[in-house]
Protein backbone atom coordinates (compact mmCIF):
# COMPACT_ATOMS: atom_id res chain seq x y z
CA UNK A 1 0.00 0.00 0.00
CA UNK A 2 2.60 2.68 0.83
CA UNK A 3 6.21 2.66 -0.20
CA UNK A 4 8.36 1.43 2.32
CA UNK A 5 12.01 2.25 3.29
CA UNK A 6 14.45 -0.89 2.19
CA UNK A 7 14.49 -3.75 4.67
CA UNK A 8 18.43 -3.22 5.41
CA UNK A 9 17.03 0.39 5.96
CA UNK A 10 14.69 -0.53 8.35
CA UNK A 11 16.73 -3.38 10.38
CA UNK A 12 19.17 -0.15 10.98
CA UNK A 13 16.42 2.36 12.08
CA UNK A 14 15.60 -0.43 14.39
CA UNK A 15 18.91 -1.16 15.75
CA UNK A 16 19.59 2.71 16.01
CA UNK A 17 15.91 3.82 18.33
CA UNK A 18 18.02 2.95 21.39
CA UNK A 19 20.35 6.13 20.56
CA UNK A 20 17.59 7.94 19.08
CA UNK A 21 15.97 7.74 22.64
CA UNK A 22 12.12 7.19 22.18
CA UNK A 23 9.75 9.53 23.49
CA UNK A 24 6.82 7.23 23.95
CA UNK A 25 6.66 3.81 25.37
CA UNK A 26 5.90 0.89 23.54
CA UNK A 27 3.82 -1.81 23.77
CA UNK A 28 4.66 -4.64 26.20
CA UNK A 29 4.32 -7.05 23.38
CA UNK A 30 7.28 -4.99 21.70
CA UNK A 31 9.42 -4.81 24.91
CA UNK A 32 8.72 -8.79 25.16
CA UNK A 33 10.10 -9.05 21.18
CA UNK A 34 7.05 -10.46 20.54
CA UNK A 35 5.73 -8.36 17.60
CA UNK A 36 6.98 -9.54 14.15
CA UNK A 37 8.14 -7.22 11.91
CA UNK A 38 5.03 -7.66 9.76
CA UNK A 39 2.90 -7.22 12.58
CA UNK A 40 4.85 -3.88 13.40
CA UNK A 41 4.16 -2.52 10.02
CA UNK A 42 0.19 -3.52 10.17
CA UNK A 43 0.36 -1.40 13.22
CA UNK A 44 2.21 1.31 11.20
CA UNK A 45 0.25 1.41 8.62
CA UNK A 46 -3.42 1.25 10.61
CA UNK A 47 -2.02 4.30 12.66
CA UNK A 48 -1.24 6.47 9.25
CA UNK A 49 -4.46 5.46 7.51
CA UNK A 50 -6.47 7.22 10.58
CA UNK A 51 -4.18 9.68 11.19
CA UNK A 52 -4.35 13.24 9.70
CA UNK A 53 -0.99 13.68 8.29
CA UNK A 54 0.04 17.72 7.04
CA UNK A 55 3.71 18.72 5.64
CA UNK A 56 3.96 22.54 6.02
CA UNK A 57 6.40 23.14 3.17
CA UNK A 58 6.09 22.19 -0.84
CA UNK A 59 7.68 24.31 -3.03
CA UNK A 60 5.87 25.03 -6.41
CA UNK A 61 7.61 26.50 -9.96
CA UNK A 62 6.41 29.48 -11.68
CA UNK A 63 4.93 27.28 -14.45
CA UNK A 64 2.85 24.99 -11.93
CA UNK A 65 -0.58 23.77 -12.50
CA UNK A 66 -0.11 24.07 -16.59
CA UNK A 67 0.40 21.57 -19.03
CA UNK A 68 4.14 21.99 -18.26
CA UNK A 69 3.74 20.95 -15.02
CA UNK A 70 0.81 19.08 -13.79
CA UNK A 71 0.32 18.67 -10.07
CA UNK A 72 -2.43 15.70 -11.32
CA UNK A 73 0.05 13.48 -13.30
CA UNK A 74 3.05 11.61 -11.50
CA UNK A 75 6.37 13.30 -12.82
CA UNK A 76 9.38 14.10 -11.31
CA UNK A 77 7.98 16.69 -8.89
CA UNK A 78 8.43 14.95 -5.02
CA UNK A 79 4.55 16.40 -4.60
CA UNK A 80 1.79 15.29 -6.68
CA UNK A 81 -1.56 14.47 -6.33
CA UNK A 82 -1.23 10.87 -7.16
CA UNK A 83 2.19 10.50 -4.89
CA UNK A 84 0.37 12.31 -2.06
CA UNK A 85 -2.34 9.50 -2.09
CA UNK A 86 -0.29 6.82 -2.54
CA UNK A 87 1.74 8.06 0.64
CA UNK A 88 -0.69 8.69 2.68
CA UNK A 89 0.08 12.54 2.68
CA UNK A 90 -3.19 14.33 3.20
CA UNK A 91 -3.09 17.98 3.03
CA UNK A 92 0.35 19.75 2.33
CA UNK A 93 1.06 23.46 2.01
CA UNK A 94 2.05 24.67 -1.10
CA UNK A 95 4.16 27.58 -1.50
CA UNK A 96 4.37 31.24 -2.62
CA UNK A 97 8.34 32.02 -2.94
CA UNK A 98 10.22 34.64 -4.51
CA UNK A 99 13.40 34.99 -3.76
CA UNK A 100 15.22 37.94 -2.15
CA UNK A 101 16.76 40.80 -4.70
CA UNK A 102 17.76 44.60 -4.61
CA UNK A 103 15.54 46.73 -2.25
CA UNK A 104 14.10 48.63 -5.13
CA UNK A 105 10.38 50.09 -6.42
CA UNK A 106 10.51 48.07 -9.65
CA UNK A 107 11.70 45.04 -7.34
CA UNK A 108 9.13 45.27 -5.32
CA UNK A 109 6.55 45.68 -7.74
CA UNK A 110 8.23 42.64 -9.58
CA UNK A 111 7.94 40.16 -6.26
CA UNK A 112 4.48 41.09 -6.34
CA UNK A 113 3.40 39.98 -9.74
CA UNK A 114 6.06 37.13 -9.08
CA UNK A 115 3.44 36.39 -6.05
CA UNK A 116 0.80 36.59 -7.72
CA UNK A 117 1.68 34.34 -10.22
CA UNK A 118 2.01 31.37 -7.84
CA UNK A 119 -1.39 31.75 -6.24
CA UNK A 120 -3.07 32.08 -9.38
CA UNK A 121 -1.19 28.68 -10.10
CA UNK A 122 -2.79 27.22 -6.53
CA UNK A 123 -6.11 28.26 -7.38
CA UNK A 124 -6.02 27.01 -10.44
CA UNK A 125 -4.63 23.75 -9.68
CA UNK A 126 -7.58 23.35 -6.77
CA UNK A 127 -10.88 25.16 -8.43
CA UNK A 128 -10.35 25.16 -12.18
CA UNK A 129 -7.87 22.01 -13.04
CA UNK A 130 -8.65 19.09 -9.70
CA UNK A 131 -11.72 20.51 -7.84
CA UNK A 132 -12.83 17.16 -7.25
CA UNK A 133 -9.10 15.95 -5.99
CA UNK A 134 -8.10 18.91 -3.56
CA UNK A 135 -9.43 22.44 -1.91
CA UNK A 136 -7.75 25.03 -0.21
CA UNK A 137 -8.52 25.00 3.07
CA UNK A 138 -8.57 29.10 4.83
CA UNK A 139 -9.37 27.89 8.40
CA UNK A 140 -8.01 24.96 10.93
CA UNK A 141 -11.62 23.63 10.72
CA UNK A 142 -11.25 23.57 6.64
CA UNK A 143 -8.79 21.04 6.59
CA UNK A 144 -10.22 18.63 8.95
CA UNK A 145 -13.55 18.82 6.53
CA UNK A 146 -12.08 18.98 3.26
CA UNK A 147 -9.71 15.27 4.35
CA UNK A 148 -13.24 13.71 6.05
CA UNK A 149 -14.87 14.33 2.65
CA UNK A 150 -11.87 12.30 0.81
CA UNK A 151 -10.20 15.33 -0.56
CA UNK A 152 -6.69 16.42 -0.79
CA UNK A 153 -6.08 19.61 1.17
CA UNK A 154 -4.11 22.00 -0.51
CA UNK A 155 -3.12 25.00 2.32
CA UNK A 156 -1.02 28.26 1.24
CA UNK A 157 1.87 29.86 3.08
CA UNK A 158 4.68 32.98 1.57
CA UNK A 159 8.19 32.04 1.89
CA UNK A 160 9.95 35.57 2.21
CA UNK A 161 8.23 38.80 3.29
CA UNK A 162 9.89 40.28 0.80
CA UNK A 163 7.04 40.30 -1.63
CA UNK A 164 4.70 42.52 0.48
CA UNK A 165 7.73 45.36 -0.01
CA UNK A 166 6.52 47.85 1.62
CA UNK A 167 3.36 47.87 1.02
CA UNK A 168 1.33 46.66 4.28
CA UNK A 169 -2.10 46.65 2.77
CA UNK A 170 -0.47 43.77 0.78
CA UNK A 171 -1.01 41.28 3.26
CA UNK A 172 -4.52 41.50 3.49
CA UNK A 173 -4.52 41.16 0.09
CA UNK A 174 -2.36 37.60 0.39
CA UNK A 175 -4.30 36.56 3.74
CA UNK A 176 -7.77 36.75 0.85
CA UNK A 177 -6.07 34.83 -1.09
CA UNK A 178 -5.26 31.57 1.15
CA UNK A 179 -1.85 32.89 2.90
CA UNK A 180 -2.27 31.56 6.19
CA UNK A 181 1.88 31.90 7.21
CA UNK A 182 4.81 34.35 6.06
CA UNK A 183 8.45 33.37 6.68
CA UNK A 184 9.46 37.06 7.55
CA UNK A 185 12.88 36.52 5.45
CA UNK A 186 14.60 34.07 3.10
CA UNK A 187 18.08 34.17 2.15
CA UNK A 188 19.49 37.60 2.51
CA UNK A 189 17.67 40.56 4.43
CA UNK A 190 14.79 42.13 3.82
CA UNK A 191 12.85 45.25 5.26
CA UNK A 192 11.75 43.25 7.60
CA UNK A 193 14.02 41.18 9.19
CA UNK A 194 17.60 39.67 9.35
CA UNK A 195 18.01 36.36 7.29
CA UNK A 196 20.05 33.32 8.82
CA UNK A 197 22.04 33.71 5.28
CA UNK A 198 23.12 37.11 4.44
CA UNK A 199 23.88 37.33 0.75
CA UNK A 200 26.94 39.00 -0.14
CA UNK A 201 26.09 39.53 -4.00
CA UNK A 202 23.23 41.70 -2.11
CA UNK A 203 25.69 43.89 -0.38
CA UNK A 204 24.22 42.04 2.94
CA UNK A 205 26.51 42.79 6.42
CA UNK A 206 26.05 40.50 8.61
CA UNK A 207 23.32 41.95 10.53
CA UNK A 208 20.99 44.77 9.29
CA UNK A 209 18.21 45.70 12.02
CA UNK A 210 19.83 43.81 14.48
CA UNK A 211 16.83 41.25 14.18
CA UNK A 212 13.21 42.38 13.40
CA UNK A 213 13.19 45.86 12.08
CA UNK A 214 10.49 48.62 13.12
CA UNK A 215 8.65 48.01 9.91
CA UNK A 216 9.13 44.38 10.48
CA UNK A 217 7.16 45.00 14.13
CA UNK A 218 4.52 46.39 12.03
CA UNK A 219 4.07 43.08 9.88
CA UNK A 220 3.75 41.12 12.92
CA UNK A 221 1.49 43.09 14.33
CA UNK A 222 -0.46 43.08 11.13
CA UNK A 223 -0.08 39.90 10.61
CA UNK A 224 -1.80 39.18 14.10
CA UNK A 225 -4.18 41.15 13.27
CA UNK A 226 -5.43 39.61 9.84
CA UNK A 227 -4.45 36.25 11.06
CA UNK A 228 -1.60 35.13 9.17
CA UNK A 229 0.73 32.65 11.16
CA UNK A 230 4.55 34.38 12.28
CA UNK A 231 7.28 32.06 10.54
CA UNK A 232 10.23 32.03 12.04
CA UNK A 233 12.23 30.07 9.59
CA UNK A 234 14.93 31.15 7.97
CA UNK A 235 15.87 34.89 10.14
CA UNK A 236 18.32 35.08 12.00
CA UNK A 237 18.44 34.18 15.46
CA UNK A 238 17.98 37.55 16.79
CA UNK A 239 15.11 37.98 14.53
CA UNK A 240 13.80 34.43 15.61
CA UNK A 241 13.26 35.91 19.14
CA UNK A 242 12.50 39.10 18.83
CA UNK A 243 9.46 37.85 16.30
CA UNK A 244 8.35 35.45 19.47
CA UNK A 245 8.84 38.04 21.96
CA UNK A 246 6.70 40.64 19.42
CA UNK A 247 3.79 37.98 18.74
CA UNK A 248 0.63 37.67 20.65
CA UNK A 249 -0.37 34.85 18.88
CA UNK A 250 2.15 31.66 18.95
CA UNK A 251 5.01 31.10 16.18
CA UNK A 252 6.12 28.22 13.81
CA UNK A 253 8.98 27.50 12.28
CA UNK A 254 7.55 26.05 9.04
CA UNK A 255 10.73 24.12 8.07
CA UNK A 256 13.28 23.61 10.30
CA UNK A 257 15.57 21.32 12.48
CA UNK A 258 17.62 21.30 15.16
CA UNK A 259 20.79 22.67 15.52
CA UNK A 260 22.20 20.45 18.53
CA UNK A 261 22.64 17.17 16.11
CA UNK A 262 23.56 19.57 12.53
CA UNK A 263 25.19 22.84 13.28
CA UNK A 264 23.70 24.73 10.44
CA UNK A 265 22.62 28.32 10.12
CA UNK A 266 19.32 27.39 9.13
CA UNK A 267 18.61 25.22 11.82
CA UNK A 268 16.97 26.14 15.44
CA UNK A 269 19.49 25.93 18.54
CA UNK A 270 17.84 24.84 22.12
CA UNK A 271 17.79 28.24 23.18
CA UNK A 272 15.16 29.38 20.32
CA UNK A 273 13.41 26.16 20.67
CA UNK A 274 12.57 27.30 23.83
CA UNK A 275 11.77 30.98 23.20
CA UNK A 276 9.42 29.15 20.35
CA UNK A 277 7.69 26.86 23.31
CA UNK A 278 7.04 29.76 25.04
CA UNK A 279 5.19 30.86 22.60
CA UNK A 280 3.30 28.06 22.21
CA UNK A 281 4.23 27.78 18.86
CA UNK A 282 5.55 24.56 16.72
CA UNK A 283 8.60 23.95 14.96
CA UNK A 284 8.16 21.47 11.86
CA UNK A 285 11.07 19.36 11.49
CA UNK A 286 12.56 19.60 7.96
CA UNK A 287 13.75 16.56 5.92
CA UNK A 288 16.66 18.16 3.77
CA UNK A 289 19.33 16.49 3.81
CA UNK A 290 21.80 19.61 4.87
CA UNK A 291 19.64 20.33 7.38
CA UNK A 292 19.27 17.01 9.05
CA UNK A 293 22.87 16.22 8.93
CA UNK A 294 26.20 17.87 8.44
CA UNK A 295 27.83 14.87 6.50
CA UNK A 296 25.55 15.80 3.91
CA UNK A 297 27.56 18.38 2.52
CA UNK A 298 30.84 16.18 2.51
CA UNK A 299 28.60 13.51 0.61
CA UNK A 300 27.51 16.51 -1.95
CA UNK A 301 30.89 17.88 -2.24
CA UNK A 302 32.97 14.51 -2.45
CA UNK A 303 29.90 13.05 -5.57
CA UNK A 304 30.70 16.74 -6.91
CA UNK A 305 34.27 16.46 -7.42
CA UNK A 306 33.79 12.85 -8.59
CA UNK A 307 31.76 14.57 -11.72
CA UNK A 308 34.02 16.87 -12.05
CA UNK A 309 37.40 14.32 -12.43
CA UNK A 310 35.43 12.58 -15.23
CA UNK A 311 34.12 15.40 -17.35
CA UNK A 312 30.33 15.43 -15.89
CA UNK A 313 27.88 17.85 -15.90
CA UNK A 314 27.24 18.97 -11.99
CA UNK A 315 23.92 17.88 -10.43
CA UNK A 316 21.35 20.44 -10.29
CA UNK A 317 18.14 20.90 -8.11
CA UNK A 318 16.17 23.83 -8.68
CA UNK A 319 13.18 24.90 -6.25
CA UNK A 320 10.27 23.55 -7.45
CA UNK A 321 11.45 21.20 -9.97
CA UNK A 322 11.84 17.96 -8.02
CA UNK A 323 14.28 15.55 -7.00
CA UNK A 324 16.97 16.85 -9.56
CA UNK A 325 19.47 15.09 -11.17
CA UNK A 326 21.23 12.12 -9.36
CA UNK A 327 24.86 11.64 -8.90
CA UNK A 328 25.29 8.82 -10.96
CA UNK A 329 23.47 10.44 -14.18
CA UNK A 330 25.53 10.35 -17.39
CA UNK A 331 27.60 7.84 -16.02
CA UNK A 332 26.25 5.62 -19.05
CA UNK A 333 28.24 7.93 -21.38
CA UNK A 334 31.23 7.68 -20.36
CA UNK A 335 32.15 4.07 -22.29
CA UNK A 336 32.47 1.12 -20.57
CA UNK A 337 35.68 1.11 -18.69
CA UNK A 338 35.35 4.44 -17.68
CA UNK A 339 32.03 4.18 -16.29
CA UNK A 340 32.96 0.35 -14.29
CA UNK A 341 35.95 2.72 -12.92
CA UNK A 342 33.09 5.27 -12.30
CA UNK A 343 31.15 3.14 -10.50
CA UNK A 344 33.80 1.56 -8.19
CA UNK A 345 34.63 5.23 -6.81
CA UNK A 346 30.76 5.86 -6.66
CA UNK A 347 30.71 2.82 -4.47
CA UNK A 348 33.63 3.55 -2.38
CA UNK A 349 32.44 7.27 -1.38
CA UNK A 350 28.82 5.92 -0.87
CA UNK A 351 30.30 3.91 2.05
CA UNK A 352 32.39 6.48 3.26
CA UNK A 353 30.00 9.19 3.17
CA UNK A 354 26.56 7.50 3.84
CA UNK A 355 23.45 9.19 2.90
CA UNK A 356 21.09 10.84 5.16
CA UNK A 357 17.90 8.61 5.97
CA UNK A 358 14.47 8.94 7.36
CA UNK A 359 15.89 8.10 10.67
CA UNK A 360 18.48 10.65 11.17
CA UNK A 361 15.35 12.79 10.68
CA UNK A 362 13.64 11.50 12.96
CA UNK A 363 16.35 12.02 15.35
CA UNK A 364 15.61 15.70 14.92
CA UNK A 365 12.40 14.73 16.35
CA UNK A 366 13.33 13.26 19.38
CA UNK A 367 15.80 15.63 20.41
CA UNK A 368 12.68 18.56 19.88
CA UNK A 369 10.36 16.56 21.54
CA UNK A 370 12.90 15.95 24.74
CA UNK A 371 13.89 19.42 25.04
CA UNK A 372 10.17 21.06 24.81
CA UNK A 373 7.67 18.82 24.74
CA UNK A 374 4.95 16.91 22.33
CA UNK A 375 2.52 19.84 21.57
CA UNK A 376 5.60 21.83 19.68
CA UNK A 377 6.85 19.34 17.08
CA UNK A 378 5.60 19.00 14.01
CA UNK A 379 6.60 17.09 10.14
CA UNK A 380 7.65 18.97 6.98
CA UNK A 381 9.45 18.43 4.00
CA UNK A 382 10.76 21.12 2.15
CA UNK A 383 9.90 18.94 -1.34
CA UNK A 384 10.70 20.40 -4.43
CA UNK A 385 12.88 22.87 -3.10
CA UNK A 386 15.84 20.50 -1.90
CA UNK A 387 13.84 18.43 0.72
CA UNK A 388 14.39 15.20 0.90
CA UNK A 389 15.87 11.99 2.95
CA UNK A 390 16.64 8.17 1.97
CA UNK A 391 13.09 6.89 3.12
CA UNK A 392 11.06 10.24 2.35
CA UNK A 393 12.43 11.71 -1.10
CA UNK A 394 8.49 12.15 -2.03
CA UNK A 395 4.93 12.34 -1.22
CA UNK A 396 4.62 8.50 -1.94
CA UNK A 397 6.88 7.47 1.02
CA UNK A 398 5.18 9.49 3.51
CA UNK A 399 4.08 6.18 5.62
CA UNK A 400 8.13 5.73 6.31
CA UNK A 401 8.15 8.69 8.78
CA UNK A 402 5.11 7.23 10.56
CA UNK A 403 6.79 3.75 10.29
CA UNK A 404 9.74 5.48 12.04
CA UNK A 405 7.62 6.91 14.61
CA UNK A 406 6.23 3.47 15.86
CA UNK A 407 9.81 1.85 16.26
CA UNK A 408 10.71 4.62 18.59
CA UNK A 409 7.55 3.93 20.55
CA UNK A 410 5.48 6.88 19.97
CA UNK A 411 2.35 6.28 20.31
CA UNK A 412 -0.76 7.05 17.57
CA UNK A 413 -2.40 9.96 19.81
CA UNK A 414 1.08 11.83 19.71
CA UNK A 415 1.93 10.77 16.16
CA UNK A 416 -1.70 12.44 14.91
CA UNK A 417 -0.04 15.14 17.31
CA UNK A 418 3.40 15.18 15.33
CA UNK A 419 1.39 15.45 11.46
CA UNK A 420 -0.96 17.50 12.23
CA UNK A 421 -2.68 18.19 15.82
CA UNK A 422 -0.21 20.55 16.79
CA UNK A 423 0.04 23.05 13.53
CA UNK A 424 -3.64 22.82 13.93
CA UNK A 425 -3.64 24.02 17.34
CA UNK A 426 -1.28 26.69 16.63
CA UNK A 427 -3.37 27.37 13.28
CA UNK A 428 -6.98 27.79 15.39
CA UNK A 429 -5.13 29.56 18.47
CA UNK A 430 -3.78 32.27 15.52
CA UNK A 431 -7.50 32.83 14.71
CA UNK A 432 -8.34 33.49 17.95
CA UNK A 433 -6.01 36.06 18.80
CA UNK A 434 -7.23 37.74 15.10
CA UNK A 435 -10.69 37.50 16.31
CA UNK A 436 -9.83 39.14 19.36
CA UNK A 437 -7.73 41.63 17.92
CA UNK A 438 -10.78 42.73 15.15
CA UNK A 439 -13.03 42.73 18.01
CA UNK A 440 -10.89 45.69 19.71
Amino acid sequence: MYRLFTVLSLIGSLTSCSSGGPVGTPPAETISGAETEAQLIERAQAFHERVLTIDTHDDIPFNFATSEVDPGVSADRQVDLPKMREGGLDAAFFIVYVGQTSRTPENYAQAKVDAMTKFDAIHRMAEEMYPDQIEIAYTAADVSRIAASGKLVAAIGIENGYVIGKDLSLLETYHELGARYITLAHGGHNDIADSSGPRENLGDSETEHDGVSAFGEEVISEMNRLGIMVDVSHISKQAMLDAARLSVAPVIASHSSTRALADHPRNMDDEQLLALKETGGVIQMVALGAFVSEGAGQRRRAFAQLREEFGLEPVRRQPGRGRGDHPRDGADGLGAEKQMDFEKRFDSLDKQYPPVTVTDFVDHIDHAVNLIGIDHVGISSDFDGGGGVEGWNDASETFNVTLELVRRGYTEPQIAQLWSGNILRVWREMEAVSLSLQEL
